[in-house]
């Protein structure tokens, strides 16, 4: 069984004149949640259709589950589950009733699983209430209750939490999270909320004018990003003494330039200024440091424009 579910050799996507992505290797281990990352117009979604057969790449391979993507021995088409930008309903039908046809569809036994998937979702079941009456959130749902639709191994998900509220934003969190745990189930998803994408994924990719510019672990992210109270005291040996002691923190460095980094307290540097204070250490300068992964995307694509 190969380590990568997702491989991309080279891909890539013209449209006329318009190279939309560009030479792109995409590297997707089993079980991990891929963060996909970009502006809008990146290439992000024109990327994720060609992965599910969507759109047919201009050049490059694409390699799902071990098996080159125009090969038929790798059966793959039916180990995929994807909501790519708006999904597609039968506007006078119920919630179930979609369920239905797309269970049919797929040749799906029992009606069991889509009971299951309405539950999953928290989509009220029985109900008549028809698709085009539905909020653009429950719509987002019964998308995700579709794209499960046959206990998929990969789940591509192109702005999963559009039109979701706050609340709903959560519980979509947590529901792919136990996918994921629970089944062990590799999950590729975009998302401009990059906030609430560093608290999901397990992994990152990138991309910026079809190109693809880093993939990075969340170690490495944070290894990159972490954060930080930067310190400047006239006794650094003093004030390290000081935060064992006194704060009963060891999770610091002191720099190069005697400038003490240190990883705790960092919401509250009022307290570490008043301890080192108290014991006649000057604090000269006490500021936070670090990048939030907005922060780490905008600087790497070289700011704000």
């Amino acid at each position: 069984m190969t380590d990568y579910v997702v491989k991309t050799m080279n891909l890539s996507k013209k449209y006329k004149n318009n190279l939309v992505v560009d030479n792109l290797n995409l590297n997707i281990k089993r079980g991990e949640i891929y963060g996909f990352i970009g502006e809008n117009g990146a290439g992000k979604s024109t990327t994720l259709r060609m992965l599910t057969g969507l759109s047919k790449p201009t050049s490059g391979k694409i390699n799902l589950f071990g098996f080159d993507f125009e090969s038929k021995s790798g059966n793959f088409r039916k180990r995929i589950g994807a909501l790519i930008e708006s999904p597609a309903f039968y506007p006078s039908m119920s919630a179930y009733e979609n369920l239905e046809a797309c269970r049919i569809q797929k040749g799906i036994p029992g009606k069991k699983s889509t009971d299951k998937l309405l539950e999953f979702v928290d989509l009220p079941n029985p109900s008549k209430k028809k698709v085009k009456n539905f909020s653009m959130g429950m719509k987002q749902k019964l998308g995700l209750a579709i794209a499960l639709m046959g206990d998929p191994e990969l789940l591509i998900l192109d702005e999963p939490v559009n039109g979701l509220d706050p609340v709903g934003i959560v519980q979509m969190r947590e529901k792919l999270k136990k996918l994921n745990s629970n089944k062990n189930m590799t999950i590729i998803i975009s998302s401009h909320i990059l906030g609430e994408l560093y608290q999901l994924a397990s992994c990152f990719g990138i991309i910026h004018r079809g190109k693809l510019i880093e993939e990075l672990t969340l170690e490495t992210l944070n290894k990159k990003c972490r954060r930080s109270l930067n310190i400047k005291t006239d006794n650094v040996e003093k004030a390290a003494v000081i935060l064992e002691g006194k704060l009963n923190t060891s999770n610091f460095n002191v720099l190069p330039d005697k400038t003490i980094a240190l990883y705790d307290y960092i919401d509250n540097p009022g307290k570490v200024s008043s301890a080192l204070s108290r014991a006649n250490v000057t604090v000269e300068q006490i500021m936070p440091t670090g990048q939030n992964l907005e922060d780490y995307f905008i600087n790497l694509i070289g700011g704000l424009k």
